[in-house]
């Protein structure tokens, strides 16, 4: 196995958990429908209990992406994490809110009420999405950093990367390129957790108004990734050669779409899924949309990290400094270390197969009113 492929092979999988942690984020865009005041209390802990039995899988599923990002591409964790911490932070803040509030909110000795604790369900379903789907928005729109890997030898301050702000990473809702991402991506798991809901949830009034929430969000997440997506394809973006000079190419991301046919495809393929979805969820009196419209969330989210990456692409640019950009050669491990992770890695299938076997029983029976009312192991 060479270093380049070794290289690549993470950077696929970097891709594959990202699509997943989008999917999975279900969970957040599911609670984001606990205000809808046409649903009674009832109603609503049928869907804090269909999402309370998977919110730990995204949670882990975010963990490991972010443990991945660090064992195989260090600089890049380094930099982003180091440097723009404060929205990092509060991604994990509104995790840790949401963790809370599932195992406190219907507790005795809960001195703030269970609506409070919906509330904070509520900013994470909004804020997760928005902030993550914004902070992958920069990977193509550039972000205010400079690396000097020589630092390292300065005792009094060994820091590679710098950031050029206080913000530390908030700037970014300042891209409206970004912006849109994050939109579109709170947009979708909306989508996607009603989706869920009409496969997981038994309640005429409950799937009635998840269909209606399904048509009301499909306009504009259409327009926002539309919207993002022409942007994209028209912005100039960050190529490297084979010196690792970065260097601004016009229609960057468009060339890599025609460049690499595979990503084109599998872009296509996802977006065709993901409308099949949202069609069976809003149109038709079909309960299985979150399938076809997870996979093909996955498939979208992987041809997006492709295009920033393959192809002679900086994944992570510096807006200050072009030759401070990321990419998967100057930014990942060593090859000792990929290469044995690369063996660590292929218990991943047995990993998968596990968590659908679970997933499988869980979902054996759908949610009911008799449920809440008669089990106590419920939230």
């Amino acid at each position: 196995m060479s270093y380049t492929f070794l290289q690549n092979y993470w950077w696929f999988l970097i891709a594959l958990l990202g699509g997943l942690l989008v999917f999975l984020m279900f969970v957040q865009g599911a609670n984001l429908h606990l205000g809808n005041r046409k649903l009674s209390d009832l109603q609503k802990r049928m869907i804090l209990n269909s999402t309370g039995r998977k919110w730990e899988l995204t949670f882990t599923t975010l963990v490991t992406f972010g443990g991945a990002f660090f064992a195989s591409f260090p600089l890049f964790y380094s930099t982003s994490f180091g440097g723009a911490y404060w929205v990092w932070v509060l991604i994990l803040v509104t995790f840790v809110f949401q963790a809370v509030s599932y195992e406190f909110q219907n507790k005795k000795e809960n001195l703030i009420g269970s609506q409070a604790f919906r509330v904070f369900l509520m900013v994470n379903g909004f804020l997760a999405p928005f902030l993550i789907g914004t902070t992958v928005g920069t990977f193509f729109t550039g972000s205010d950093f400079t690396v000097n890997k020589v630092a390292i030898t300065d005792s009094a301050a060994p820091v590679i990367s710098t950031w050029g702000n206080g913000w530390h990473g908030l700037e970014a809702v300042g891209q409206f390129h970004a912006v849109l991402l994050g939109l579109s991506l709170l947009f979708l798991t909306a989508i996607l957790g009603a989706l869920y809901i009409l496969n997981n949830v038994e309640d005429a009034t409950v799937c009635g108004q998840m269909r209606r929430s399904i048509k009301l969000n499909a306009l504009p997440f259409l327009a926002c990734f539309l919207g993002w997506l022409a942007i994209l394809l028209l912005r100039e973006g960050y190529a490297v050669d084979g010196a690792g000079v970065v260097s601004l190419e016009r229609y960057k991301y468009l060339h890599n779409f025609l460049q690499m046919p595979a990503v084109l495809v599998l872009f296509l393929t996802g977006v065709v899924l993901v409308l099949l979805g949202l069609y069976q969820g809003a149109f038709s009196k079909s309960l299985k949309g979150i399938w076809p419209a997870g996979i093909g969330t996955v498939l979208v989210v992987m041809a997006v990290f492709f295009v920033a990456g393959f192809n002679g692409t900086a994944y992570y640019p510096s807006c200050t400094d072009l030759q401070s950009s990321l990419t998967i050669r100057n930014s990942s491990s060593s090859r000792f270390t990929l290469q044995v992770m690369f063996w660590v890695s292929l218990l991943i299938p047995f990993v998968v197969a596990y968590i659908a076997y679970a997933w499988h029983q869980m979902d054996r029976k759908k949610i009911t009113p008799g449920e809440i009312t008669g089990t106590p192991h419920k939230y």
